[in-house]
């Protein structure tokens, strides 16, 4: 699960495991498996960063260094 900004400001947290594919045009938008979408404010990268991040923790266990 990664936590996620909406143009509002107002945070979620999405499960990760569910998004298909995320596009910059400019607004970055994220589809999930099951073709909803969502605008946020987090770039490409960081998204990847966090997905990595939230996979790193759970395949290597709680310890973030």
């Amino acid at each position: 699960m990664i936590n996620l900004t909406r143009m509002n400001d107002s945070t979620y947290t999405l499960n990760c495991e569910l998004i298909e594919m995320i596009e910059e045009t400019p607004d970055t938008v994220i589809t999930l498996t099951s073709g909803k979408k969502f605008v946020v404010k987090e770039s490409r990268s960081d998204i990847v960063r966090l997905v990595e991040e939230y996979k790193r923790r759970i395949f290597l266990g709680n310890t973030i260094n």
